[in-house]
Protein backbone atom coordinates (compact mmCIF):
# COMPACT_ATOMS: atom_id res chain seq x y z
CA UNK A 1 0.00 0.00 0.00
CA UNK A 2 1.29 3.50 -0.81
CA UNK A 3 2.12 5.09 2.51
CA UNK A 4 1.07 8.69 1.90
CA UNK A 5 -1.22 11.07 3.78
CA UNK A 6 -3.30 11.02 0.64
CA UNK A 7 -4.74 7.66 1.70
CA UNK A 8 -5.05 8.42 5.40
CA UNK A 9 -8.72 7.73 6.25
CA UNK A 10 -8.82 8.24 10.01
CA UNK A 11 -10.87 11.43 9.78
CA UNK A 12 -12.00 10.99 6.17
CA UNK A 13 -11.57 14.74 5.61
CA UNK A 14 -11.30 14.38 1.85
CA UNK A 15 -14.82 12.97 1.62
CA UNK A 16 -16.46 15.21 4.24
CA UNK A 17 -19.85 16.52 3.08
CA UNK A 18 -20.29 20.13 2.09
CA UNK A 19 -21.13 22.42 4.99
CA UNK A 20 -19.89 19.99 7.60
CA UNK A 21 -17.25 22.45 8.75
CA UNK A 22 -19.91 24.43 10.61
CA UNK A 23 -20.38 21.62 13.08
CA UNK A 24 -16.78 20.53 13.53
CA UNK A 25 -16.32 20.16 17.30
CA UNK A 26 -14.04 22.64 19.04
CA UNK A 27 -12.62 19.79 21.11
CA UNK A 28 -10.62 18.83 18.05
CA UNK A 29 -8.04 21.16 19.58
CA UNK A 30 -9.21 21.41 23.19
CA UNK A 31 -11.00 18.18 24.15
CA UNK A 32 -13.73 18.23 26.76
CA UNK A 33 -11.68 16.02 29.01
CA UNK A 34 -8.11 17.30 28.91
CA UNK A 35 -6.87 14.24 30.77
CA UNK A 36 -3.38 13.03 29.95
CA UNK A 37 -1.32 10.53 31.87
CA UNK A 38 1.52 11.86 33.98
CA UNK A 39 4.94 12.57 32.59
CA UNK A 40 6.88 9.36 32.22
CA UNK A 41 10.66 8.94 32.14
CA UNK A 42 10.75 9.40 28.38
CA UNK A 43 8.94 12.73 28.73
CA UNK A 44 11.51 13.88 31.29
CA UNK A 45 14.45 12.74 29.15
CA UNK A 46 13.12 14.51 26.06
CA UNK A 47 12.19 17.57 28.10
CA UNK A 48 15.79 17.97 29.25
CA UNK A 49 17.01 17.95 25.63
CA UNK A 50 14.37 20.46 24.56
CA UNK A 51 15.16 22.80 27.47
CA UNK A 52 18.89 22.67 26.72
CA UNK A 53 18.28 23.49 23.06
CA UNK A 54 15.90 26.35 23.92
CA UNK A 55 18.42 27.81 26.39
CA UNK A 56 21.22 27.64 23.80
CA UNK A 57 18.94 29.23 21.19
CA UNK A 58 17.91 32.08 23.52
CA UNK A 59 21.54 32.76 24.47
CA UNK A 60 22.68 32.79 20.83
CA UNK A 61 19.82 35.09 19.78
CA UNK A 62 20.74 37.52 22.54
CA UNK A 63 24.30 37.69 21.19
CA UNK A 64 23.42 38.63 17.60
CA UNK A 65 21.57 41.85 18.52
CA UNK A 66 24.42 43.69 20.25
CA UNK A 67 25.41 47.27 19.31
CA UNK A 68 27.87 47.47 16.42
CA UNK A 69 29.39 50.18 14.25
CA UNK A 70 31.03 49.69 10.86
CA UNK A 71 34.79 49.27 11.25
CA UNK A 72 34.51 47.91 14.79
CA UNK A 73 36.56 44.78 15.35
CA UNK A 74 34.74 42.18 17.41
CA UNK A 75 36.85 40.38 20.01
CA UNK A 76 37.97 37.01 18.64
CA UNK A 77 40.45 34.49 19.95
CA UNK A 78 42.16 31.26 18.92
CA UNK A 79 41.64 29.88 22.42
CA UNK A 80 40.05 26.39 22.03
CA UNK A 81 37.79 27.13 25.00
CA UNK A 82 35.96 29.69 22.84
CA UNK A 83 35.09 27.10 20.20
CA UNK A 84 31.82 25.88 21.85
CA UNK A 85 30.54 29.47 21.78
CA UNK A 86 31.69 29.96 18.18
CA UNK A 87 30.11 26.65 17.19
CA UNK A 88 26.79 27.73 18.72
CA UNK A 89 26.80 31.01 16.79
CA UNK A 90 27.66 29.31 13.50
CA UNK A 91 25.04 26.59 13.88
CA UNK A 92 22.35 29.18 14.66
CA UNK A 93 23.16 31.03 11.43
CA UNK A 94 23.12 27.79 9.46
CA UNK A 95 19.77 26.60 10.81
CA UNK A 96 18.14 30.00 10.26
CA UNK A 97 19.42 29.89 6.69
CA UNK A 98 18.20 26.29 6.32
CA UNK A 99 14.69 27.27 7.49
CA UNK A 100 14.60 30.12 4.98
CA UNK A 101 15.90 27.77 2.26
CA UNK A 102 13.14 25.25 3.01
CA UNK A 103 10.39 27.86 2.71
CA UNK A 104 11.91 29.27 -0.47
CA UNK A 105 12.30 25.82 -2.02
CA UNK A 106 8.71 24.77 -1.30
CA UNK A 107 7.23 27.93 -2.79
CA UNK A 108 9.59 28.03 -5.76
CA UNK A 109 9.30 24.36 -6.70
CA UNK A 110 5.52 24.24 -6.27
CA UNK A 111 4.92 27.25 -8.53
CA UNK A 112 7.48 26.19 -11.15
CA UNK A 113 6.19 22.60 -11.29
CA UNK A 114 2.49 23.49 -11.59
CA UNK A 115 2.64 26.27 -14.18
CA UNK A 116 4.53 25.91 -17.44
CA UNK A 117 4.80 29.68 -17.93
CA UNK A 118 6.29 30.12 -14.47
CA UNK A 119 8.74 27.31 -15.17
CA UNK A 120 10.04 29.08 -18.26
CA UNK A 121 10.77 32.16 -16.15
CA UNK A 122 11.84 30.66 -12.83
CA UNK A 123 14.19 27.86 -13.86
CA UNK A 124 16.49 30.20 -15.86
CA UNK A 125 16.34 32.57 -12.89
CA UNK A 126 17.45 29.74 -10.63
CA UNK A 127 20.31 29.04 -13.04
CA UNK A 128 21.42 32.66 -12.69
CA UNK A 129 21.14 32.64 -8.89
CA UNK A 130 23.05 29.37 -8.67
CA UNK A 131 25.87 30.74 -10.80
CA UNK A 132 26.44 33.89 -8.73
CA UNK A 133 29.27 33.16 -6.28
CA UNK A 134 28.83 33.80 -2.59
CA UNK A 135 31.22 36.76 -2.75
CA UNK A 136 28.95 38.34 -5.33
CA UNK A 137 25.99 38.17 -2.93
CA UNK A 138 28.13 39.50 -0.10
CA UNK A 139 29.32 42.46 -2.18
CA UNK A 140 25.69 43.53 -2.62
CA UNK A 141 24.05 42.45 0.63
CA UNK A 142 26.46 43.61 3.35
CA UNK A 143 25.90 47.34 2.85
CA UNK A 144 22.14 46.83 2.43
CA UNK A 145 21.65 44.84 5.62
CA UNK A 146 23.85 47.24 7.62
CA UNK A 147 21.68 50.11 6.36
CA UNK A 148 18.50 48.27 7.41
CA UNK A 149 19.85 47.68 10.96
CA UNK A 150 22.11 50.69 11.66
CA UNK A 151 24.22 50.53 14.80
CA UNK A 152 23.33 46.90 15.42
CA UNK A 153 25.18 43.65 14.85
CA UNK A 154 21.98 42.16 13.42
CA UNK A 155 22.73 43.75 10.04
CA UNK A 156 26.03 41.92 9.62
CA UNK A 157 24.47 38.75 11.00
CA UNK A 158 21.68 38.93 8.40
CA UNK A 159 24.30 39.37 5.67
CA UNK A 160 26.12 36.24 6.88
CA UNK A 161 22.85 34.27 7.13
CA UNK A 162 21.89 35.40 3.63
CA UNK A 163 25.29 34.29 2.30
CA UNK A 164 24.81 30.85 3.87
CA UNK A 165 21.27 30.78 2.45
CA UNK A 166 22.71 31.23 -1.07
CA UNK A 167 24.85 28.12 -0.54
CA UNK A 168 21.87 26.03 0.64
CA UNK A 169 18.70 27.00 -1.22
CA UNK A 170 19.38 26.20 -4.88
CA UNK A 171 19.98 22.45 -4.62
CA UNK A 172 16.91 22.04 -2.39
CA UNK A 173 14.79 23.93 -4.92
CA UNK A 174 16.10 21.79 -7.78
CA UNK A 175 15.43 18.60 -5.81
CA UNK A 176 11.86 19.55 -4.94
CA UNK A 177 11.13 20.66 -8.49
CA UNK A 178 12.39 17.36 -9.89
CA UNK A 179 10.36 15.41 -7.31
CA UNK A 180 7.16 17.35 -7.98
CA UNK A 181 7.54 16.70 -11.69
CA UNK A 182 8.10 12.99 -11.01
CA UNK A 183 4.95 12.21 -8.99
CA UNK A 184 3.58 8.94 -10.47
CA UNK A 185 0.49 9.25 -12.62
CA UNK A 186 -1.54 6.81 -10.49
CA UNK A 187 -1.08 9.04 -7.43
CA UNK A 188 -2.15 12.09 -9.43
CA UNK A 189 -5.28 10.22 -10.51
CA UNK A 190 -5.98 9.26 -6.88
CA UNK A 191 -5.72 12.94 -5.90
CA UNK A 192 -8.40 13.72 -8.50
CA UNK A 193 -10.65 10.96 -7.18
CA UNK A 194 -10.38 12.28 -3.61
CA UNK A 195 -10.96 15.85 -4.88
CA UNK A 196 -8.07 17.24 -2.87
CA UNK A 197 -7.55 20.98 -2.79
CA UNK A 198 -4.26 22.57 -3.74
CA UNK A 199 -3.07 22.70 -0.12
CA UNK A 200 -4.15 19.12 0.55
CA UNK A 201 -2.48 17.91 -2.62
CA UNK A 202 0.75 19.66 -1.63
CA UNK A 203 0.85 18.46 1.98
CA UNK A 204 -0.58 14.98 1.47
CA UNK A 205 0.92 13.92 -1.84
CA UNK A 206 3.65 16.07 -3.36
CA UNK A 207 5.65 16.99 -0.26
CA UNK A 208 5.51 13.45 1.24
CA UNK A 209 6.57 11.99 -2.13
CA UNK A 210 9.53 14.40 -2.25
CA UNK A 211 10.44 14.01 1.42
CA UNK A 212 13.19 11.31 1.18
CA UNK A 213 15.09 13.21 -1.51
CA UNK A 214 14.48 16.53 0.20
CA UNK A 215 16.00 15.31 3.47
CA UNK A 216 19.19 14.15 1.77
CA UNK A 217 19.43 17.51 0.03
CA UNK A 218 18.85 19.30 3.34
CA UNK A 219 21.82 17.37 4.73
CA UNK A 220 23.81 18.43 1.69
CA UNK A 221 22.70 22.03 2.17
CA UNK A 222 23.94 22.03 5.75
CA UNK A 223 27.23 20.61 4.55
CA UNK A 224 27.36 23.22 1.79
CA UNK A 225 26.92 25.89 4.42
CA UNK A 226 29.94 24.55 6.29
CA UNK A 227 31.93 24.55 3.05
CA UNK A 228 31.40 28.31 2.57
CA UNK A 229 31.27 29.28 6.24
CA UNK A 230 34.65 31.05 6.09
CA UNK A 231 33.51 33.37 3.31
CA UNK A 232 30.20 34.02 5.13
CA UNK A 233 31.67 34.87 8.56
CA UNK A 234 35.08 36.35 7.67
CA UNK A 235 33.78 38.95 5.21
CA UNK A 236 36.37 40.81 3.14
CA UNK A 237 34.73 43.39 0.88
CA UNK A 238 36.22 46.65 -0.44
CA UNK A 239 39.30 46.43 1.78
CA UNK A 240 37.10 46.05 4.87
CA UNK A 241 37.38 42.97 7.07
CA UNK A 242 34.32 42.06 9.14
CA UNK A 243 34.69 38.95 11.27
CA UNK A 244 31.78 37.56 13.20
CA UNK A 245 32.27 35.20 16.14
CA UNK A 246 32.01 31.75 14.61
CA UNK A 247 33.81 28.72 13.31
CA UNK A 248 34.46 30.38 9.94
CA UNK A 249 36.27 33.34 11.48
CA UNK A 250 38.22 30.95 13.70
CA UNK A 251 39.36 29.02 10.63
CA UNK A 252 40.35 32.24 8.85
CA UNK A 253 42.44 33.39 11.84
CA UNK A 254 44.07 29.96 12.18
CA UNK A 255 45.06 30.02 8.50
CA UNK A 256 46.53 33.52 8.80
CA UNK A 257 48.46 32.53 11.94
CA UNK A 258 49.49 29.17 10.41
CA UNK A 259 48.34 27.52 13.65
CA UNK A 260 47.99 23.79 12.96
CA UNK A 261 46.85 23.02 16.52
CA UNK A 262 43.97 25.48 16.16
CA UNK A 263 42.97 23.81 12.89
CA UNK A 264 42.99 20.42 14.62
CA UNK A 265 40.75 21.80 17.38
CA UNK A 266 38.26 23.32 14.95
CA UNK A 267 38.04 20.05 12.99
CA UNK A 268 37.23 18.19 16.23
CA UNK A 269 34.50 20.67 17.19
CA UNK A 270 33.05 20.63 13.69
CA UNK A 271 32.81 16.85 13.93
CA UNK A 272 31.05 17.16 17.29
CA UNK A 273 28.56 19.74 15.94
CA UNK A 274 27.73 17.69 12.85
CA UNK A 275 27.26 14.55 14.95
CA UNK A 276 24.98 16.50 17.31
CA UNK A 277 22.55 17.83 14.72
CA UNK A 278 22.69 14.55 12.81
CA UNK A 279 21.46 12.67 15.89
CA UNK A 280 18.96 15.30 17.03
CA UNK A 281 17.51 16.34 13.67
CA UNK A 282 18.40 14.51 10.47
CA UNK A 283 18.45 10.94 11.76
CA UNK A 284 14.97 11.20 13.36
CA UNK A 285 13.63 12.89 10.22
CA UNK A 286 15.14 10.21 7.98
CA UNK A 287 13.61 7.43 10.09
CA UNK A 288 10.23 9.22 10.16
CA UNK A 289 10.26 9.92 6.39
CA UNK A 290 10.81 6.24 5.54
CA UNK A 291 7.03 5.76 5.64
CA UNK A 292 6.74 8.04 2.61
CA UNK A 293 8.74 5.77 0.33
CA UNK A 294 6.83 4.97 -2.83
CA UNK A 295 6.69 1.17 -3.02
CA UNK A 296 4.20 -1.65 -2.92
CA UNK A 297 5.88 -3.80 -0.28
CA UNK A 298 7.69 -3.16 2.96
CA UNK A 299 11.35 -2.18 2.88
CA UNK A 300 14.16 -4.46 3.93
CA UNK A 301 15.29 -2.39 6.88
CA UNK A 302 13.89 0.96 7.96
CA UNK A 303 16.29 3.63 9.31
CA UNK A 304 16.42 3.80 13.09
CA UNK A 305 16.66 6.73 15.50
CA UNK A 306 16.94 6.58 19.26
CA UNK A 307 15.38 10.05 19.58
CA UNK A 308 12.37 9.05 17.50
CA UNK A 309 11.91 5.98 19.70
CA UNK A 310 11.96 8.24 22.75
CA UNK A 311 9.35 10.49 21.19
CA UNK A 312 7.07 7.55 20.46
CA UNK A 313 7.34 6.34 24.06
CA UNK A 314 6.38 9.66 25.64
CA UNK A 315 2.92 10.58 26.86
CA UNK A 316 2.49 14.35 26.92
CA UNK A 317 4.92 15.10 24.12
CA UNK A 318 3.05 12.73 21.84
CA UNK A 319 -0.21 14.32 22.97
CA UNK A 320 1.02 17.79 21.96
CA UNK A 321 2.27 16.49 18.61
CA UNK A 322 -1.05 14.75 17.99
CA UNK A 323 -2.95 17.98 18.71
CA UNK A 324 -0.74 19.83 16.24
CA UNK A 325 -1.28 17.21 13.53
CA UNK A 326 -5.05 17.32 14.03
CA UNK A 327 -5.00 21.10 13.83
CA UNK A 328 -3.10 20.86 10.55
CA UNK A 329 -5.57 18.28 9.25
CA UNK A 330 -8.46 20.55 10.19
CA UNK A 331 -6.81 23.51 8.45
CA UNK A 332 -6.33 21.48 5.28
CA UNK A 333 -9.94 20.32 5.44
CA UNK A 334 -11.14 23.93 5.80
CA UNK A 335 -9.17 24.87 2.68
CA UNK A 336 -10.79 22.13 0.65
CA UNK A 337 -12.64 23.39 -2.37
CA UNK A 338 -16.18 22.13 -2.82
CA UNK A 339 -15.98 21.89 -6.57
CA UNK A 340 -13.99 19.41 -8.58
CA UNK A 341 -10.57 20.72 -9.56
CA UNK A 342 -8.47 20.07 -12.63
CA UNK A 343 -5.06 19.33 -11.14
CA UNK A 344 -2.99 18.90 -14.27
CA UNK A 345 -3.02 22.38 -15.80
CA UNK A 346 -3.64 22.70 -19.49
CA UNK A 347 -0.76 23.67 -21.67
CA UNK A 348 -0.43 27.45 -21.92
CA UNK A 349 -1.68 29.02 -25.06
CA UNK A 350 0.76 29.43 -27.88
CA UNK A 351 0.35 33.19 -27.76
CA UNK A 352 1.23 33.29 -24.07
CA UNK A 353 4.33 31.21 -24.71
CA UNK A 354 5.37 33.62 -27.43
CA UNK A 355 4.75 36.59 -25.15
CA UNK A 356 6.93 35.08 -22.44
CA UNK A 357 9.67 34.37 -24.99
CA UNK A 358 9.51 37.97 -26.23
CA UNK A 359 9.72 39.31 -22.67
CA UNK A 360 12.72 37.12 -21.93
CA UNK A 361 14.42 38.16 -25.16
CA UNK A 362 13.84 41.87 -24.52
CA UNK A 363 15.06 41.61 -20.91
CA UNK A 364 18.17 39.72 -21.99
CA UNK A 365 18.85 42.24 -24.78
CA UNK A 366 18.50 45.23 -22.42
CA UNK A 367 20.75 43.58 -19.82
CA UNK A 368 23.33 42.73 -22.50
CA UNK A 369 23.28 46.26 -23.92
CA UNK A 370 23.70 47.78 -20.46
CA UNK A 371 26.52 45.36 -19.72
CA UNK A 372 28.32 46.22 -22.97
CA UNK A 373 28.13 49.95 -22.26
CA UNK A 374 29.20 49.45 -18.67
CA UNK A 375 32.14 47.25 -19.62
CA UNK A 376 33.27 49.56 -22.42
CA UNK A 377 33.31 52.56 -20.09
CA UNK A 378 34.84 50.91 -17.03
CA UNK A 379 37.11 48.01 -17.99
CA UNK A 380 37.58 47.82 -21.76
CA UNK A 381 37.10 45.05 -24.30
CA UNK A 382 40.60 43.62 -23.80
CA UNK A 383 39.71 42.86 -20.18
CA UNK A 384 36.49 41.19 -21.32
CA UNK A 385 38.40 38.88 -23.67
CA UNK A 386 40.82 38.03 -20.84
CA UNK A 387 37.95 37.19 -18.45
CA UNK A 388 36.27 34.97 -21.05
CA UNK A 389 39.55 33.07 -21.44
CA UNK A 390 39.70 32.61 -17.66
CA UNK A 391 36.11 31.37 -17.82
CA UNK A 392 37.09 28.67 -20.32
CA UNK A 393 39.87 27.53 -17.96
CA UNK A 394 37.39 27.17 -15.10
CA UNK A 395 34.83 25.50 -17.40
CA UNK A 396 37.40 22.87 -18.37
CA UNK A 397 38.12 22.15 -14.71
CA UNK A 398 34.40 21.90 -13.86
CA UNK A 399 33.58 19.47 -16.67
CA UNK A 400 36.55 17.18 -15.98
CA UNK A 401 35.95 17.13 -12.22
CA UNK A 402 32.20 16.43 -12.55
CA UNK A 403 32.88 13.50 -14.91
CA UNK A 404 35.52 12.02 -12.60
CA UNK A 405 33.30 12.50 -9.54
CA UNK A 406 30.34 10.84 -11.28
CA UNK A 407 32.42 7.83 -12.35
CA UNK A 408 33.47 7.27 -8.74
CA UNK A 409 30.47 8.31 -6.65
CA UNK A 410 27.54 6.99 -8.70
CA UNK A 411 28.41 3.31 -8.00
CA UNK A 412 29.11 4.16 -4.36
CA UNK A 413 25.82 6.05 -4.00
CA UNK A 414 23.82 3.26 -5.63
CA UNK A 415 25.37 0.69 -3.30
CA UNK A 416 24.65 2.81 -0.21
CA UNK A 417 21.10 3.60 -1.31
CA UNK A 418 20.27 -0.06 -1.98
CA UNK A 419 21.64 -1.11 1.42
CA UNK A 420 19.66 0.74 4.11
CA UNK A 421 21.79 -0.74 6.88
CA UNK A 422 24.93 0.91 5.51
CA UNK A 423 23.08 4.09 4.61
CA UNK A 424 22.10 4.47 8.25
CA UNK A 425 25.70 3.95 9.37
CA UNK A 426 27.35 6.20 6.80
CA UNK A 427 24.90 9.11 7.02
CA UNK A 428 26.88 11.05 9.62
CA UNK A 429 30.23 10.24 7.98
CA UNK A 430 29.02 11.53 4.62
CA UNK A 431 27.75 14.74 6.23
CA UNK A 432 31.11 15.39 7.89
CA UNK A 433 33.07 14.73 4.69
CA UNK A 434 30.76 17.00 2.72
CA UNK A 435 30.99 19.74 5.37
CA UNK A 436 34.81 19.77 5.47
CA UNK A 437 35.72 23.31 4.28
CA UNK A 438 38.26 23.54 1.50
CA UNK A 439 40.10 26.18 3.55
CA UNK A 440 41.25 23.48 5.98
CA UNK A 441 43.05 21.78 3.10
CA UNK A 442 45.02 24.92 2.23
CA UNK A 443 48.03 23.97 4.40
CA UNK A 444 48.33 20.58 2.70
CA UNK A 445 47.84 22.03 -0.78
CA UNK A 446 50.35 24.86 -0.30
CA UNK A 447 53.01 22.65 1.28
CA UNK A 448 52.74 19.93 -1.37
CA UNK A 449 52.69 22.35 -4.31
CA UNK A 450 55.70 24.29 -3.02
CA UNK A 451 57.62 21.19 -1.94
CA UNK A 452 57.23 19.38 -5.26
CA UNK A 453 57.15 22.48 -7.48
CA UNK A 454 53.74 21.51 -8.88
CA UNK A 455 51.59 23.55 -11.25
CA UNK A 456 48.84 25.39 -9.28
CA UNK A 457 46.61 25.45 -12.37
CA UNK A 458 46.37 21.66 -12.15
CA UNK A 459 46.83 20.75 -8.51
CA UNK A 460 44.54 23.36 -7.00
CA UNK A 461 41.66 21.97 -9.08
CA UNK A 462 40.82 19.07 -6.71
CA UNK A 463 39.89 21.67 -4.06
CA UNK A 464 36.96 22.70 -6.29
CA UNK A 465 35.35 19.28 -6.16
CA UNK A 466 36.15 18.70 -2.50
CA UNK A 467 32.78 20.00 -1.35
CA UNK A 468 30.68 19.75 -4.51
CA UNK A 469 31.14 16.06 -5.33
CA UNK A 470 28.79 15.29 -2.46
CA UNK A 471 25.83 16.77 -4.34
CA UNK A 472 26.17 13.81 -6.70
CA UNK A 473 26.53 11.28 -3.89
CA UNK A 474 23.61 12.53 -1.77
CA UNK A 475 21.21 12.74 -4.72
CA UNK A 476 22.18 9.30 -6.03
CA UNK A 477 21.69 7.83 -2.54
CA UNK A 478 18.23 9.45 -2.37
CA UNK A 479 17.34 8.09 -5.81
CA UNK A 480 18.59 4.58 -5.11
CA UNK A 481 16.89 4.40 -1.69
CA UNK A 482 13.55 5.19 -3.36
CA UNK A 483 13.67 2.20 -5.70
CA UNK A 484 10.68 -0.07 -4.84
CA UNK A 485 11.58 -3.32 -3.12
CA UNK A 486 9.48 -5.42 -5.50
CA UNK A 487 11.52 -4.07 -8.42
CA UNK A 488 14.71 -5.13 -6.66
CA UNK A 489 13.29 -8.63 -6.20
CA UNK A 490 12.31 -8.75 -9.88
CA UNK A 491 15.88 -7.90 -10.91
CA UNK A 492 17.21 -10.61 -8.61
CA UNK A 493 14.82 -13.15 -10.11
CA UNK A 494 15.92 -12.19 -13.63
CA UNK A 495 19.53 -12.61 -12.51
CA UNK A 496 20.70 -9.40 -14.16
CA UNK A 497 24.36 -8.56 -13.70
CA UNK A 498 27.19 -6.51 -15.13
CA UNK A 499 26.63 -3.74 -17.65
CA UNK A 500 23.17 -5.07 -18.55
CA UNK A 501 22.04 -4.53 -14.95
CA UNK A 502 23.38 -0.97 -14.94
CA UNK A 503 21.92 -0.11 -18.34
CA UNK A 504 18.44 -1.60 -17.81
CA UNK A 505 17.92 -1.16 -14.07
CA UNK A 506 20.34 0.91 -12.00
CA UNK A 507 21.03 3.90 -14.26
CA UNK A 508 17.36 4.41 -15.25
CA UNK A 509 16.35 4.15 -11.59
CA UNK A 510 18.72 6.89 -10.39
CA UNK A 511 18.93 8.96 -13.58
CA UNK A 512 16.54 11.81 -12.49
CA UNK A 513 18.38 12.15 -9.17
CA UNK A 514 21.74 11.90 -10.93
CA UNK A 515 20.88 14.77 -13.26
CA UNK A 516 19.66 16.88 -10.32
CA UNK A 517 22.91 16.14 -8.48
CA UNK A 518 24.96 16.99 -11.58
CA UNK A 519 23.18 20.34 -12.01
CA UNK A 520 23.77 21.37 -8.40
CA UNK A 521 27.31 19.94 -8.33
CA UNK A 522 28.18 21.90 -11.46
CA UNK A 523 26.89 25.12 -9.93
CA UNK A 524 28.68 24.29 -6.70
CA UNK A 525 31.95 23.77 -8.57
CA UNK A 526 31.70 27.21 -10.13
CA UNK A 527 31.07 28.75 -6.72
CA UNK A 528 33.86 26.73 -5.12
CA UNK A 529 36.31 28.08 -7.70
CA UNK A 530 36.45 31.38 -5.80
CA UNK A 531 37.85 29.45 -2.82
CA UNK A 532 39.91 26.81 -4.62
CA UNK A 533 41.67 28.94 -7.24
CA UNK A 534 42.89 31.58 -4.75
CA UNK A 535 44.62 29.85 -1.82
CA UNK A 536 46.40 31.54 1.10
CA UNK A 537 48.39 30.00 3.93
CA UNK A 538 49.94 32.65 6.14
CA UNK A 539 51.83 35.04 3.87
CA UNK A 540 51.96 32.55 0.98
CA UNK A 541 49.31 32.88 -1.74
CA UNK A 542 48.88 30.47 -4.65
CA UNK A 543 46.67 31.46 -7.55
CA UNK A 544 45.42 29.35 -10.45
CA UNK A 545 44.35 30.97 -13.69
CA UNK A 546 40.58 30.97 -13.68
CA UNK A 547 37.42 32.95 -13.19
CA UNK A 548 37.14 32.11 -9.50
CA UNK A 549 40.55 33.53 -8.59
CA UNK A 550 39.77 36.64 -10.67
CA UNK A 551 36.54 37.32 -8.75
CA UNK A 552 38.14 36.57 -5.36
CA UNK A 553 41.07 38.91 -6.04
CA UNK A 554 38.91 41.76 -7.37
CA UNK A 555 36.49 41.43 -4.44
CA UNK A 556 39.37 41.64 -1.96
CA UNK A 557 40.74 44.84 -3.53
CA UNK A 558 37.29 46.37 -3.99
CA UNK A 559 37.27 46.68 -7.81
CA UNK A 560 33.51 46.32 -8.24
CA UNK A 561 33.35 46.90 -12.02
CA UNK A 562 35.63 43.91 -12.53
CA UNK A 563 33.74 41.93 -9.90
CA UNK A 564 30.53 42.60 -11.87
CA UNK A 565 32.29 41.56 -15.08
CA UNK A 566 33.54 38.30 -13.54
CA UNK A 567 30.13 37.44 -12.07
CA UNK A 568 28.38 38.23 -15.37
CA UNK A 569 30.72 35.99 -17.33
CA UNK A 570 30.30 33.20 -14.76
CA UNK A 571 26.51 33.51 -15.01
CA UNK A 572 26.75 33.27 -18.78
CA UNK A 573 28.90 30.13 -18.67
CA UNK A 574 26.69 28.42 -16.09
CA UNK A 575 23.46 29.27 -17.90
CA UNK A 576 24.80 27.95 -21.22
CA UNK A 577 26.04 24.76 -19.57
CA UNK A 578 22.73 24.21 -17.79
CA UNK A 579 20.57 25.06 -20.78
CA UNK A 580 22.39 23.04 -23.43
CA UNK A 581 23.59 20.09 -21.33
CA UNK A 582 21.97 19.53 -17.95
CA UNK A 583 18.42 20.61 -18.70
CA UNK A 584 18.27 18.51 -21.84
CA UNK A 585 19.25 15.53 -19.73
CA UNK A 586 16.67 16.65 -17.17
CA UNK A 587 13.96 16.67 -19.82
CA UNK A 588 14.96 13.15 -20.86
CA UNK A 589 14.67 12.06 -17.22
CA UNK A 590 11.23 13.69 -16.86
CA UNK A 591 9.94 12.06 -20.06
CA UNK A 592 10.93 8.58 -18.86
CA UNK A 593 9.44 8.76 -15.36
Amino acid sequence: MHRFYLFHQEQNTALAPAGAWRVMPSRLFFPRRFVVSNLNRWDWALLSIVCALLFALAFALSQITQPYSLGQQLPLSLDPWMLPYYLLRTMLRMFLALAASLVFSCVFAAVAAKYAVAERLMIPLLDVLQSIPILGFLSISVAGFIAIFPGNLLGVECAAIFAIFTSQAWNMAFSLFQSFRSVPLELQEAAKVFQLSGWQRFFRLELPFAMPGLLWNMMMSMSGGWFFVVAAEAISVANQNIRLPGVGSYIAMAIEARDLSAIAWVIAFMLAGIALYDQLLFRPLTAWADKFRFEETAGEMAPQSWLLKWLRRTNRVRFVVDRFVRALEYSLWMLRRRSAIRWIPEAPREGLNRAVSVVLFVAASVALAWLVVFIHDRVGLAEVAHVFLLGFYTLLRVVILIILAALFWVPVGVWIGLNPHWADRLQGVAQFCAAFPANLMFPVAVVLILQWQLNPDVWLSPLMVLGTQWYLLFNVIAGASGVPTDLRYAVQNLNLSGWLKWRRYLLPAVFPSLVTGAVTASGGCWNASIVAEYVSWGSVTLQAQGLGSYIAHMTAVGDFPRVALGISVMCLFVMCLNRFVWHRLWQVAADRV
